[in-house]
């Protein structure tokens, strides 16, 4: 029914539409209490399964943090063991090649030792006999000067100068012989100082290792009780790792461009540049294929050498399958570098030929004559193609650790994402219930003068509500406090 033909109810226009005023008014009032009961189920409703919704995605987040806790105790568990194993095995390589030997340096020392003593033995400084003139000036002393002669007084005189040299050519042949012996001393001393300083660094560089390898012991047994803050540090750790191998990623992925640059053009002139599969000239996609199986080499070389662990069927081999595999990947791989160098050659001699065409076309003689500095390009060029192939091998080692932090980094996100998400929903449900408190207003607020007169005179003409009616309407607004 069209509104001109609700207004002719009556003749007059503006009587029908008071008529129709109060019989909405009349009609929203009698339907009061069941369109707010239909109000606050479907508010009430609508909160409830915001909250439902909230009380699983904050499960869910709680889940994945514990799953999240889980990668990361066990990436750390696995990343200190590696490192203590590495430690070990130091400490061992030092103790086979430096105290393997003590006991030869044992022998040379007890060997040096025994000689410094027999030395030192022998060098012991003996004080000279006293000379036999002695008695023999006593003896003439005693004789009469009468009777003796001045002949006899002439050879004592002789003879003790005579002991006297001999005596003092005697001390100086034993002084003599106790410095050389002295100075044979010197290089055993020499030689034990030295061994004692080798020792004395292999114990120092032992206990230095020791004291890493408690340190290290200290953080893995935090690790594995699950403490906070060695979760908190594995956190930050692979936060830190992810960004930094992400960064090493993308210079490598700039290097791998540039391999592209090299060999893209030469490809074309042997594969055809007018070839296409799908969207993607042939040439490109052999000088990726290329590239890809020059990293491919080179994650199975660095993964034989057990510098990486992204395949674990390739280090649970054989020492002799490994050295196998690398000898095969560093083989392909040299092929592979020989082959760039090739095509970055036939670049340059591809573009020597087309500026020299160019140049004949346009007349300039000139310019058509070869350059005798242009080997210097070409060089440079076959050095980039011969070297970027090894250098794309170490792609391996940050691709790894970008890998291993991508789950933990994944797992912050998601975790922060799923409890974003939880807090909405649980404002929304909040929101909801007042949102309901606000329609059964803004639905009471055209009826405000039946509602004034309800309250101003009671009943108001009204019969009396039953016992029922009156328990449902005093049970309305605890509904309401209750939403």
């Amino acid at each position: 029914m069209s509104a001109p033909n609700l207004l002719s109810i009556t003749p007059w226009p503006s009587l029908s539409a008071v008529l129709l005023m109060v019989l909405l008014v009349a009609a929203l009032y009698l339907a009061r209490h069941t369109a707010h009961q239909a109000i606050h189920a479907a508010t009430h409703a609508l909160a409830r399964g915001l909250r439902l919704a909230a009380h699983s995605v904050a499960h869910a987040e709680a889940s994945l943090a514990a799953r999240n806790r889980e990668v990361l105790l066990a990436a750390g568990r696995d990343a200190k063991e590696r490192v203590v194993e590495r430690e070990f095995a130091r400490v061992a390589d030092t103790a086979r090649k430096d105290l393997a030997s003590y006991p030869d340096l044992h022998r040379r020392l007890s060997e040096a030792i025994i000689r410094i003593e027999e030395d030192q033995q022998n060098a012991v400084e003996v004080p000279p006999e006293a000379p036999g003139w002695v008695q023999a000036v006593e003896v003439v002393a005693k004789l009469d000067a009468r009777n003796a002669g001045a002949e006899i007084l002439a050879n004592i005189h002789k003879s003790m100068v005579k002991a006297h040299q001999e005596a003092l050519q005697s001390y100086r042949d034993a002084s003599g012989e106790r410095h050389a012996l002295l100075r044979r001393m010197m290089p055993d001393w020499r030689l034990i100082l030295d061994t004692l300083g080798r020792v004395n660094k292999t114990v120092e560089s032992v206990i230095e290792r020791s004291q890493a390898i408690d340190r290290h012991m200290q953080e893995y047994e935090r690790i594995v009780r699950g403490e906070d803050r060695a979760v908190s540090v594995l956190s930050s750790s692979s936060l830190v790792y992810f960004f930094v191998s992400a960064f090493v990623l993308a210079v490598a992925s700039a290097g791998a461009a540039v391999n592209f640059t090299l060999i893209a053009r030469p490809m074309a002139e042997m594969v055809g540049g007018t070839n296409f599969i799908g969207l993607f000239r042939t040439a490109d996609i052999a000088a990726l294929v290329i590239i890809m199986v020059e990293i491919s080499m080179g994650l199975f070389l660095m993964e034989s050498l057990r510098i990486t662990r992204l395949f674990p069927v390739i280090g649970a081999l054989s020492d002799k399958m490994r050295g196998r595999m690398i000898g095969i990947t560093f083989a392909i791989l040299l092929l592979m570098a020989g082959v760039e160098a090739g095509l970055a050659y036939m670049r340059e001699v591809l573009l020597r030929d087309e500026l020299a065409t160019t140049a004949l076309l346009r007349g300039d003689a000139a310019a058509a004559l070869v350059n005798d500095h242009l080997w210097i390009t070409t060089a440079a060029q076959m050095g980039m193609g011969f070297i970027l192939p090894f250098a794309l091998v170490f792609v391996a080692i940050p691709l790894e650790t970008f890998v291993h932090s991508l789950r933990t980094v994944v797992g912050v996100t998601a975790i922060g994402a799923l409890r974003t998400l939880a807090l909405l929903l649980r404002v929304l449900g909040n929101g909801c219930r007042h949102v309901g408190t606000l329609a059964q207003r803004a639905y009471d607020l055209p009826l405000f003068l039946p509602l004034w007169l309800e309250a101003r005179y009671g009943a108001g003409g009204r019969a009396a509500p039953q016992p029922e009616q009156a328990a449902a309407l005093r049970s309305e607004p605890s509904l309401e406090v209750r939403s």
